[in-house]
């Protein structure tokens, strides 16, 4: 495909917070980045189910040097923007779109990735029917939501993604499995409870019973307190130590059956919670991947290993094991990739040191080898 001559300074693939956030660090440095989504700013947020919030608090107290857990740059607050806690989908990406507003960003719409090639010391931006982008650095902030996982064991594509249910109440059936018990899957089984069906939620590791430091292995308080509600009306039932081995088609509905013989009924299509499978898929062989199936990049920068150039951000990013898989772990490096770039460009990143105090520019992971991140 035919490529532009123009060669930009940064292009971010992702309107969602990790790519919003970069943007705005970078606008501290005087670098306009050229921001391309497949749909628009926020895009994920206004698919997911009319009920599902963020999971993360949000509360303004910025004047006393507390950022926002849900904010994306350390002078905003959802809080304040939206007058919500737990901001819905829709609401969250309102907010996105003013911080795009008050900082100047424009984004690109209706392009979808497909590669990032090297291309002579830059990089090319290949996309479904539009002319190539060249680009002297990319950062991948394309996130995860966009891309359920769909497979994982036979008839697993009868099955329905929680992220893809847009209201609860269209869901058929009066009893409803869910494969998976974290986040998602919990959210999908207490709304589906409030509007009186009944609910089996299968998971080997049973993530409802681990209490763990780092709030990436365990249910928060917000999803915990629903979870004792909905468990006290005795329509929950949750089943851990077990592993989906199939779903069969049953008319007048379906048999998810587990590996130690036992099966369960879905009058309704089952609901799969079982995770993403990620942008990042899009340019897999753009990075080095380990042997747990992380991505690794350099610890500096985020950079991939194997591409010069092509940074990363946004929750597929991990460190020493440390996952960055929320909004307030990821932001924290928006600092260090802007640095970086900046530091390439030949521009003054010192603006960016006052983004260290408020915990967007954390460039010493020592911290991550003794206590949870």
């Amino acid at each position: 495909m035919a490529a532009s001559d123009q060669i930009h300074d940064v292009v971010i693939v992702g309107a969602g917070p990790a790519g919003i956030g970069v943007a705005a660090a970078l606008r501290r440095i005087g670098v306009q980045p050229t921001l391309i989504d497949r749909t628009g700013i926020g895009a994920s947020f206004t698919a997911w189910p009319e009920s599902m919030r963020l999971i993360s608090p949000s509360f303004t107290s910025n004047q006393f040097g507390l950022v926002d857990l849900n904010a994306v740059t350390p002078n905003t607050s959802p809080a304040l923007s939206l007058l919500e806690q737990h901001p819905t989908g829709v609401q969250y990406a309102q907010y996105l779109r003013m911080v795009a507003d008050l900082e100047g960003l424009r984004v690109r719409r209706g392009i979808t990735v497909r590669d990032v090639c090297p291309d002579g010391g830059n990089l090319l931006v290949e996309a479904d029917f539009q002319a190539a982008l060249r680009a002297r650095t990319v950062v991948w902030a394309a996130g995860e939501a966009g891309d359920p996982r769909r497979n994982g064991f036979p008839g697993a594509e009868r099955c329905v993604p929680t992220i893809a249910v847009r209201q609860w109440d269209q869901h058929p059936g009066g009893e409803v499995v869910v494969v998976g018990g974290f986040e998602s899957g919990i959210d999908a089984a207490v709304n589906l409870v409030a509007r009186g069906r009944r609910v089996t939620v299968l998971d080997h590791h049973q993530p409802w019973a681990t209490v763990d430091p780092d709030p990436s292995r365990t249910l928060s308080p917000y999803t915990r307190s629903r979870l004792r509600e909905a468990t006290a009306t005795g329509h929950l039932d949750l089943v851990g130590d077990v592993h989906v081995a199939a779903v069969n088609a049953q008319a007048p509905g379906y048999e998810v059956l587990t590996d130690d013989g036992r099966s369960w009924r879905s009058e309704g299509p089952p609901l799969l919670a079982t995770g993403f499978e990620g942008s990042l898929r899009q340019v897999a062989h753009r990075f080095v991947w380990d042997a747990d199936g992380l991505v690794e990049v350099t610890e500096q920068a985020d950079e991939s290993t194997l591409t010069p150039g092509l940074f990363l951000a946004g929750p597929m990013l991990s460190h020493r094991g440390a996952s960055f898989c929320f909004i307030y772990k990821f932001r924290q490096r928006f600092g260090v990739v802007a640095r970086a770039i900046g530091q390439r460009l030949g521009i003054d990143t010192s603006p960016l040191e006052a983004l260290r105090a408020p915990g967007f520019l954390l460039d010493d992971l020592s911290c991550c080898e003794d206590c949870a991140c």
